[in-house]
């Protein structure tokens, strides 16, 4: 019987229930990927992120991997910022920054002066397309041109004002014919710089609460609309999450915050 540490962290806020749960499970050593998908799916958690420590002599401290219950996604943001925060708090780490080698290349998180974590995340490249026609059958007001993410292939679309993006109500089996990872919807913010909501169907989840990794695309993207790199946006599920952004060249930085909500152990056969 092999017994195993797991935690569970909301990300982006400052309080329990609220923000994105994720799950968190530092290993000594990768298991079969067979066992991590049973695991992702048994947790049943947007994401579970497990961790193995890397040599001295590595880039990075740690080598991450995301899973949704059902697919290993290449970059996943609230249970990054989770997993610094257990590394930070749980496993006596006493540097500045933690590194992580991940399918996305290597990702860097470090606390800022008041407690915030800030993750170091790529800028991704986006591609104006014509809006998919089941799109356009999935969600009301859908606009004629959207934009493509080929590295995680998600699709965004700009909605008119905030309260659409409250609002929307996308037919999730639609989306799920897509055959891609999921639909962004954004719109400019009432008290912050923009809103978004984030339908991952592809990826086994209807709604994600607080989604840190579509800001690698959101943040050039509004960055370039408002001419301004430091942004505040938050994400306006059911849950909720505040993130403050920054873009930084080919690279997007993302902080939050988080709030720890319960460690135990997982006993495997």
């Amino acid at each position: 019987m092999k017994t195993l540490p797991i935690y569970q962290v909301d990300a982006f806020t400052s309080e329990i229930f609220s923000g994105n749960p994720a799950a968190v499970m530092p290993l000594e050593a990768w298991l079969p990927d067979e066992t991590l998908r049973a695991l992702a799916m048994e947790n049943n958690l947007s994401e579970t992120a497990f961790l193995v420590p890397l040599p001295e002599e590595s880039e990075a401290d740690f080598h991450i991997r995301w899973f949704t219950p059902t697919v290993e996604v290449p970059l996943c943001g609230h249970a990054t910022l989770a997993s610094a925060w257990i590394v930070f708090n749980k496993l006596g780490w006493n540097r500045e920054q933690i590194r992580f080698e991940s399918k996305s290349g290597y990702l860097g998180v470090e606390q800022t002066d008041d407690g915030w974590l800030e993750l170091d995340f790529p800028n991704l490249p986006f591609e104006e397309r014509q809006t998919p026609r089941l799109i356009h059958e999935a969600l009301e007001g859908a606009p004629d041109t959207a934009l493509f993410v080929p590295n995680d292939t998600n699709y965004l679309v700009v909605l008119r004002d905030e309260a659409a993006v409250r609002s929307a109500q996308p037919d999730i089996r639609k989306l799920g014919e897509l055959g891609n990872q999921g639909l962004i919807v954004t719109a400019r913010g009432e008290n912050c710089d923009f809103v978004s909501r984030y339908f991952a169907p592809g990826a086994g989840i209807d709604e994600d609460p607080v989604t840190g990794s579509i800001h690698s695309v959101l943040v050039p993207y509004w960055a370039e609309q408002l001419g301004k790199n430091t942004l505040l946006a938050k994400q306006v599920s059911a849950r909720g999450g505040v993130l403050r952004c920054e873009l930084k060249g080919d690279r997007v930085a993302i902080a939050g915050q988080a709030a720890f909500y319960m460690e135990g152990s997982v006993r495997l056969p």
